[in-house]
């Protein structure tokens, strides 16, 4: 009887094809969105040759930015680009030199 390895996955990431983490719910999205974009302008009556264009170059976009993303970021990148957005780039002290050289009389006394 062979041994099998039940939990072989804890702990590592979701991978599907090389696609990591967040990049594979842009994929999925980006993939569901442009599905519902051909439906609506097929029901709106636009021919169907410029639906099935318009269906096949978004779908090729997406796949081909996701992976690019994917290649150029990697597992955290984009995590890590909304964090920085979040910081400022430096720190802006309006108060003069002068008054920072100075010492209060609060911390002279401890």
């Amino acid at each position: 009887m062979g041994n099998y390895n039940i939990n072989k996955g804890i702990g590592r990431t979701v991978e599907f094809r090389g696609l990591k983490a967040q990049y594979l719910f842009i994929f999925a999205g980006g993939l569901l969105g442009t599905l519902i974009l051909v439906m609506i302008l097929y029901m709106a009556g636009v021919n169907s040759f410029v639906c099935l264009l318009l269906g096949s170059g978004g779908a090729a976009l997406i796949i081909w930015q996701t992976f690019a993303l994917n290649r150029k970021y990697g597992e955290h990148g984009l995590t890590k680009i909304a964090a920085r957005k979040r910081h400022p780039r430096y720190i802006i002290c309006r108060r003069s030199v002068r008054r920072c050289l100075i010492c209060s009389a609060k911390s002279a006394v401890l």
